[in-house]
């Protein structure tokens, strides 16, 4: 800002100094559309800097002095981003200024500058250089203030432009850094989620890794009728379970009874990525001696049929296991009296069933 200001105070203090005939030079320097290369190859551009050059040291002293202005106007209209066509003449400006500095020693406070989104792909350079002051008039007063408030125009749009690249450079600092925020709030979450993930699942496995376990099913328990079983997994998506139970009972001086054994081997097909659920198929085989009235059964019974449960994980050793079956079962026997303490045979039977041929509430204890 200080050497925009320093600019437009020997622009305002040249105007006495001025108002003598001048002689007006321009330098045209082309450059490649969407190029900010300055190339003196290109298109007579190093002739034209020899000629700025040599105005430039012939009238040095008087440029530095403030006396002599230098407007420099850079264009550039083969980008459609209007941004991007304002820094690439900007870029194309400097290019020009650049060479006079480091060739000549001239400082910015040298030059006024303009940059246009439209025109061409050139830059333009003005030498103002004051003649004889016989040729002082009316017409040269007026081109001198004219001069002079095109440099405080150029001035206030490099202000402007300063300004606007700050506050667009604020604007990328600050959407770069939002988006760095959200990158490790992102990063953050997913940290916690992983790790509460780890932390449920050695708490909580998906699926249980056991390979034998102690089976007790709770309703044949309470009926009286003791019931123990194992299991072995396979893997963790088959298992195989056999189950057996046994009781004996009499009272009413032994006329009345209740006497059975069962053993019931079944095949597990666990789903899902718990492995709680299931399907399974069942054979059942044994006998019974039911004596609960006058006539008593005794015989044999045999079926098989589909099964399906749930495993309900109580801790790290223990599950409940609810499941139901449905199928077939035959039963052959024969009926019969006691009279005198001696069975009297009445007869035979056989009954077939379809419906539920099993149900559970099993105690799992995992072994290993």
């Amino acid at each position: 800002m200080k050497k925009y200001v320093t600019s437009l105070m020997l622009c305002l203090l040249m105007l006495p100094l001025v108002a003598q005939t001048q002689g007006d030079t321009i330098y045209h320097f082309r450059f490649e559309p969407g190029n900010d290369g300055l190339y003196t190859a290109y298109r007579n551009n190093g002739t034209e800097l020899s000629r700025l050059l040599a105005c430039v040291v012939q009238n040095k002293e008087a440029i530095l002095a403030g006396t002599v202005p230098i407007q420099v106007d850079g264009y550039c209209n083969s980008l459609d981003d209007e941004t991007e066509a304002r820094a690439t003449a900007r870029i194309r400006s400097n290019r020009v200024k650049s060479e006079l500095i480091t060739r000549e020693g001239l400082t910015e406070a040298c030059f006024t500058t303009r940059n246009h989104t439209s025109g061409g792909d050139y830059v333009t350079v003005r030498i103002v250089i004051p003649t004889s002051p016989s040729e002082t008039g009316p017409e040269q007063q007026a081109e001198t203030e004219r001069l002079a408030a095109e440099a405080q125009r150029a001035t206030a749009e490099q202000e402007a432009d300063r300004l606007q690249a700050e506050a667009e450079a604020q604007r990328i600092a600050a959407e770069q850094a939002r988006l760095v925020a959200e990158k490790q709030q992102t990063e953050a979450e997913q940290t916690r989620q992983a790790a509460e993930q780890q932390r449920t699942e050695a708490s909580h496995p998906a699926h249980d890794s056991y390979h034998l376990a102690l089976r007790a099913n709770l309703l044949r328990w309470v009926t009286l009728t003791p019931d123990l079983g194992l299991e072995g997994r396979i893997c963790p998506s088959w298992g195989i379970a056999v189950n057996g139970s046994w009781t004996s009972w009499t009272w009413s001086d032994k006329d009345r009874r209740y006497a059975l054994w069962e053993v019931a081997p079944e095949v597990r097909y666990y789903m899902g990525e718990k492995k709680a659920w299931y399907l399974g198929a069942m054979f059942k085989a044994g006998q019974f001696n039911y004596k609960l009235s006058e006539t008593g059964k005794q015989g044999d019974l045999m079926g098989g049929g589909i099964t399906a449960g749930y495993r309900l994980r109580l801790n790290k050793a223990l599950d409940l296991d609810f499941n139901l079956g449905l199928g077939y079962l035959n039963a052959d026997y024969e009926k019969y009296e006691v009279i005198d303490g001696v069975r009297v045979r009445r007869g035979n039977e056989t009954k077939d069933w379809w419906g539920p041929i099993n149900a559970g509430v099993t105690l799992v204890w995992k072994l290993f």
